[in-house]
């Protein structure tokens, strides 16, 4: 149960810009021009000219200077990486932060999560999937009327109503400006003098002013001279075009800057940049070592050779949440990828980055049943798009369709903890389609099943759970896989608990239990299954059963430094002392749930707290604050998809609290409140939900009274009530 990782507050997603940004004032100014009068403007023009970097400066600028059009602010999403035209709707829903749990297509969440909104959006390196993006952007922009489009690539889309801005390099000033900057950060010594400014000035022409062209020169006037530089360059152009000095086109001379970087290093310098290639996004240190060393290539030498690369400005270092990164300039890659191919290592490359990565996901695996919970998350994060290769790498050879089921099942704490139920679905529902099931396969097989039925579960999608489940178990019973077992019976626990079957889900979570016990198994699943069962019996009313589970539970993240389930154990111990009347007690119990979720993102376990913490406020007094936390979790539940099994039990709280709060307030000034809420940003809502009570409105309720009692625990099932 979970929410990926936010990136941003409300405001957008946009990096900040970490160098300065020169030149370009004309073309910023036209930009802006632009997106006044269309709704789809697409920047085009050759690799490297820099596209990318103005297009995000006319954004901030067009954020910053029109906030009422822009209201919900303005939105990057870089789809280089995504090679599979399935997963694009999915990262345009990452990069807007945006997470639904349920089976619904992930286009119409997209339409209906931008329908309402003013924000603009910048669709960065869509080259590889251009007819899909041009669909998908074609639908977006007449359902959502608030919706602008910035696009970058080097074609346009080619939509009615489209304004492409072709994009040329800056001109000769505004190049020899660029050139300099990025030579003096590469060395202070460096300077503009009358003696080197003709070279610098020919080699800016010689380059036809292409940003990425001048930055990789400039990286090289650290040990060469402008006139060194410059003639090495001649040479190279000499080589190309059979000695003619005039005449290059943009592509040519982009070409011929990465070719000429290319000649100018190493043999082992340029062996790494073409192994490189075979990484998406970022790759860390450890990742490049075991990937592309070998005997030809020392892996004590690496880290130098990644010094080098960097200093060359071919690679780009950064710093992010799961620590130090590098990243390539897809330009860059492309020709390194070519000369990959040409060395005929490609396919071995590419099986020994889906070794690391089946790797890394079964060491995240584990160490997700520990205090480095939080630092998982953030590592699977940065590492999706290659593991996005690694599994495309396992399922595109179906003699390794197993490695593929594995690496889908392993990664069962990312698309439940990390609110990735529709991605998880989709590589699950890949894995499991070939025919044949190689015996000596049936463990990872059963492994994608159990998780298939888990994440379908948890979808609301009932039948293909069940389906997979009884797969799962019916399976693993004719190969005595006694864990793949009690993992089939636990989810079909959940199931039910999430169904309402209360009766049922305590049958089968107690025996998922005793099996996980027999087998020896204790992970966060296993402890998942004890909070489960302890919410069961809290249903059930059987109130010291859920606290002996829920508490000992509690015991063992606290010892183990596992966070994520015991924020669940900590909503049941609060459902059941807010039950006793206990509301302090309650409230600290639910603050820490709170900050515990909003820490992983669990969207689930975030919703259901607020809800019960909003109850909670209304014993404590104070309707109106709670019916804006109800306001708040509100649009919450649309992605989450709980409410759409119609659950009695766990929409208990949430109907008591409107029905208690809108009768002290009156329906009036409730539905008021709960607008309120509804406009919260998550940072603020958690913000204020974790604030004590006294300190809301000088510690004056807005709206004192008494509610009646908060049992939950009897009769909150008998009446069914629906959302």
């Amino acid at each position: 149960m979970g929410q990926r990782p936010l990136r941003s507050t409300a405001g957008g997603n946009l990096p900040s810009e970490l160098g300065r940004f020169i030149g370009r004032g004309g073309e910023l100014a036209e930009l802006g021009r632009l997106l006044e009068s269309s709704r789809l403007v697409t920047v085009t023009g050759v690799g490297g000219v820099g596209k990318s970097r103005l297009a995000l400066a006319a954004a901030r600028a067009a954020a910053e200077g029109s906030q009422e059009r822009y209201c919900d602010g303005a939105w990057l999403a870089e789809l280089a990486a995504v090679r599979d035209p399935a997963l694009l709707e999915l990262a345009l829903a990452e990069a807007l932060e945006l997470t639904d749990h349920t089976t619904r297509p992930p286009r119409t969440v997209l339409a209906e999560h931008l329908a309402g909104r003013r924000l603009l959006l910048v669709l960065d390196g869509f080259e590889q999937l251009v007819d899909e993006c041009a669909d998908l952007v074609r639908e977006l922009l007449r359902r959502c009327p608030g919706l602008r489009v910035l696009a970058v690539g080097r074609r346009p889309l080619a939509l009615e109503g489209e304004l492409a801005f072709p994009l040329a390099p800056p001109a000769s000033e505004e190049a020899l400006a660029l050139l300099v900057a990025r030579a003096s950060a590469a060395d202070p010594d460096f300077a503009l003098t009358a003696d080197n400014r003709a070279a610098l000035v020919e080699l800016c022409a010689r380059l036809d002013g292409i940003p990425l062209a001048l930055e990789l020169a400039a990286g090289r006037l650290r040990t060469l001279s402008p006139a060194q530089v410059l003639a090495r360059l001649e040479d190279r152009f000499a080589l190309l075009t059979g000695g003619a000095r005039g005449g290059l086109d943009r592509h040519r001379a982009l070409r011929t800057a990465i070719g000429w970087s290319h000649e100018l290093c190493t043999p082992a310098e340029r062996l790494l940049w073409a192994r490189l290639s075979v990484f998406a996004g970022q790759f860390d240190l450890d990742a490049v070592e075991y990937v592309c060393a070998g005997p030809d290539l020392p892996v004590e030498d690496v880290l130098d050779l990644v010094g080098e690369l960097l200093a060359q400005s071919l690679l780009v270092r950064e710093e992010t949440p799961a620590g130090v990164r590098f990243r390539m300039l897809e330009t860059v890659r492309v020709y390194g990828a070519g000369w990959l191919e040409s060395l005929g290592d490609a396919g071995r490359l590419r099986r020994r980055h889906r070794d690391w990565y089946v790797g890394l996901a079964t060491w995240c695996e584990l160490d997700w049943f520990s205090p480095r919970q939080q630092e998982v998350a953030a590592l699977v994060e940065a590492e999706l798009p290659n593991i996005r290769l690694a599994l495309e790498c396992c399922l595109d050879e179906p003699d390794e369709a197993h490695l593929g089921q594995y690496l889908a099942g392993t990664l069962w704490f990312y698309w439940a903890g990390c609110g990735r139920l529709t991605e998880g679905r989709h590589w699950l529902d890949r894995s499991l389609e070939p025919a044949d099931r190689p015996v000596e396969y049936e463990t990872s097989r059963l492994k994608a099943l159990w998780v298939l039925g888990y994440v379908a579960a948890l979808q609301g999608d009932a039948t293909a759970s069940m389906s997979a489940l009884y797969e799962c178990r019916d399976g693993a019973a004719q190969s005595g896989n006694a864990v793949a077992a009690a993992y089939a019976v636990h989810r079909m626990g959940c199931l039910a608990l999430v169904s309402d079957d209360m009766a049922r889900a305590r049958e089968l979570l107690g025996d998922a239990l005793e099996r996980y016990r027999a087998a020896g198994e204790l992970n966060s699943n296993v402890l998942m299954c004890q909070v489960e069962l302890g919410m069961a019996l809290a249903f059930l009313g059987d109130l010291p059963g859920a606290l002996a589970l829920c508490g000992e539970v509690r015991e063992i993240c606290e010892e183990r430094g596992e966070r994520w389930t015991k924020s669940y154990a900590l909503y049941v111990l609060a459902y059941a002392a807010l039950d006793a009347g206990r509301t302090r007690e309650a409230r600290r119990l639910l603050s820490e749930c709170v900050a515990i979720n909003h820490v992983f993102h669990d969207l689930v376990g975030l919703v259901l707290a607020l809800e019960l913490l909003a109850l909670v406020t209304v014993a404590e007094g104070d309707a109106a604050e709670a019916a804006v936390l109800q306001g708040a979790a509100e649009p919450m539940w649309r992605g989450v998809g709980l409410q759409l099994f119609g659950s009695g039990y766990f929409n208990a709280p949430r109907l008591m609290c409107r029905e208690q709060a809108g009768e002290l307030l009156g329906a009036e000034r409730y539905a008021a409140y709960e607008a309120e809420g509804r406009e919260l940003s998550r940072e603020a809502l958690v913000g204020r939900a974790l604030r004590d009570p006294e300190e809301r409105a000088g510690g004056v309720p807005r709206q004192a009274g008494r509610p009646r009692g908060s049992r939950m625990s009897t009769g909150a099932a008998a009446e069914q009530p629906q959302p």
